[in-house]
């Protein structure tokens, strides 16, 4: 019974990712077209009015940011903040962005540079694709720009698929690194809105 278990572990896997996938295209169509992601105002309305849901579906929109750009990564922070207040904006923003990251290494991993290319701009992959041969210092590279707010790091976790990184050590960078860009971003959004208040 566990051996059968353990042959199916691929196939079940694949079939999850496929399923996420197909899920995160359906609501970035969805979204487009019901005009949530035309600014961050829409989309803290759209968040509201989903009440006790609206965590959940946050972090479902922090994970599709990372696969598919339907906003920038730094607008859907401050909207967390916005909506949530800093420490659970920064919570909920952490678990999507930290499952979306994680996602897109495991498709580029899965289905390889053609598929990688249907999701990420061309010129800018084109850009940082000559890092693929660069063994241990993409490595060094990538760990560095997850640490920084302005590194494409989302397209980043594609390419770090398409390596030999293993993703023990993909995993430890994302959940090590993702949180100081999060919190700059949470956090000064906060301290921006308690600094608008003396006006």
């Amino acid at each position: 019974m566990a051996e059968k278990l353990k042959n199916h572990i691929p196939l079940i896997t694949n079939m999850i990712t496929v399923l996420t996938i197909v899920l995160c295209i359906i609501f970035a169509v969805y979204g487009y077209r019901a005009g949530i992601f035309e600014s961050k105002e829409s989309l803290i309305a759209f968040i509201k009015a989903l009440g006790l849901w609206g965590p959940l579906v946050f972090m479902f929109i922090q994970a599709l940011q990372v696969v598919i750009p339907v906003l920038p990564g730094f607008v859907t922070c401050i909207v967390g903040a916005l909506v949530f207040g800093p420490v659970m904006g920064f919570v909920y923003s952490y678990i999507g962005m930290c499952i979306g990251s994680i996602l897109a290494f495991i498709i580029a991993r899965r289905y390889g540079i053609d598929f990688v290319k249907k999701f990420v701009n061309e010129k800018t992959y084109d850009k940082y694709a000559s890092w693929l041969e660069k063994g241990k210092k993409f490595d060094i590279f990538f760990m560095l720009a997850i640490f920084l707010p302005a590194a494409p790091d989302d397209l980043l976790c594609f390419i770090a698929g398409l390596t030999r990184m293993h993703w023990k050590k993909f995993t430890t960078i994302i959940l090590l690194g993702k949180p100081w860009v999060i919190a700059a971003y949470s956090i000064g959004t906060a301290g921006m809105i308690h600094a608008l208040q003396f006006f």
